[in-house]
């Protein structure tokens, strides 16, 4: 059955049976695994899992006891089995009575607002949407099919929640973006939010993560995005499509992200510019300035991967090259003041 859901072919016992998943170096009877980084080879040669998935085109080099499953990716086919099951597990349903609706609050067929969870007056919530206990849903929101909106999440009147979204737990949508005007004198005076945010189908964001609302219009979350944990999105940012960031991204306001890019863990993106589709920044880089489509950037400031990494090369020669100049130097005749490597 396995096997056939996921077209692939069997090697091995195809009548043995498994209830559970499990790390390959962490198998059990009963238990499915999957190979996918080669790295990982070796615990398939004694791992106690009962079925591993593994592509198509793996050879062993060892007598295997587990029975495998060969598809043409090991690691999609194991996620789609994943899906599957969640998809398969009892969800909630209904208003708890220890939640608070408004009376004009539109509560579709099939959803779910746990304990203490409020939706406030004119907010919406599309079919099957679930709203898990602790949550806030503002004025006005509105929350699309499907969508979960996990303990503790804030959601701020006004902004729009497309299908299928996922809000993991402390997340914050719509809270002011960090707008303030000097005086003369140096004092900053809070310069109000009006717009809202707007995040499209199939976005999914991580815990504590904040997304600001516009200044004036949106913040807009195009369709796909997927946000880490720990990220900071800031006023009038548009991500678009696709896009991926790793937990504790900064994004300055206004500034406007295309489809398809990658960002690493920590990475900095400074206010008022803009990013082509399909950039690449690797972890802690920041950039100030405007960045071409299919760009690869690394280090801070960001700068080309290549010539990132020839400068990393001149930069671990440093304390070789400055006790070569230093010997030159005496060489020479000239002081050169100690330098501690």
């Amino acid at each position: 059955m396995i096997a056939g859901f996921l077209g692939g072919t069997i090697e091995g016992d195809p009548g043995v049976a498994v209830s559970e998943f499990a790390k390959i170096e962490e198998g059990r009877a009963g238990a499915l695994s999957f190979l996918a980084n080669p790295k990982y080879e070796h615990h398939i040669y004694d791992t106690a899992s009962s079925i591993v998935i593994v592509g198509a085109d793996f050879k062993p080099t060892a007598p295997l006891a587990a029975t495998l499953i060969r598809v043409a990716d090991a690691y999609a086919a194991f996620a789609s089995l994943l899906r599957l099951y969640e998809e398969s597990r009892p969800r909630p349903v209904g208003v708890s009575a220890r939640a608070s609706v408004a009376e004009d609050a539109v509560i579709g067929e099939g959803c779910y607002v746990g304990d203490f969870a409020v939706v406030e007056s004119g907010a919406a919530l599309a079919e099957g949407a679930m709203v898990y206990p602790h949550c806030y849903i503002g004025r006005g929101v509105s929350v699309g099919a499907g969508t979960t909106v996990h303990a503790g999440v804030k959601i701020y009147e006004g902004c729009v929640i497309g299908a299928r979204v996922i809000l993991h737990a402390g997340a914050v949508i719509g809270a002011d973006g960090f707008g303030f005007a000097p005086d003369g004198e140096g004092v900053f005076s809070k310069i109000p939010q009006i717009g809202n945010v707007v995040v499209e189908d199939d976005v999914e964001i991580g815990a504590n993560s904040c997304v600001d609302r516009a200044t004036m219009g949106s913040t807009v979350i195009r369709r796909g995005v997927k946000l880490d944990n720990l990220i900071q999105i800031g006023h009038n940012v548009e991500i678009g499509a696709d896009t991926v960031m790793a937990a504790q991204v900064g994004v300055a306001g206004s500034t406007k992200i295309g489809a398809g890019c990658m960002m690493g863990g920590q990475v900095g993106i400074a206010g008022h510019i803009t990013l082509g589709d399909g950039v690449k920044m690797g972890s802690q880089s920041g950039v100030a300035h405007n960045v071409a489509a299919g760009s690869t950037l690394l280090g801070s400031p960001g700068m080309p991967g290549m010539g990132f990494h020839r400068s990393w090369a001149v930069f671990r020669a440093l304390p070789e090259l400055v006790k070569r100049v230093a010997a030159q130097e005496k060489t020479q005749g000239f002081y050169t003041e100690n330098i501690k490597i």
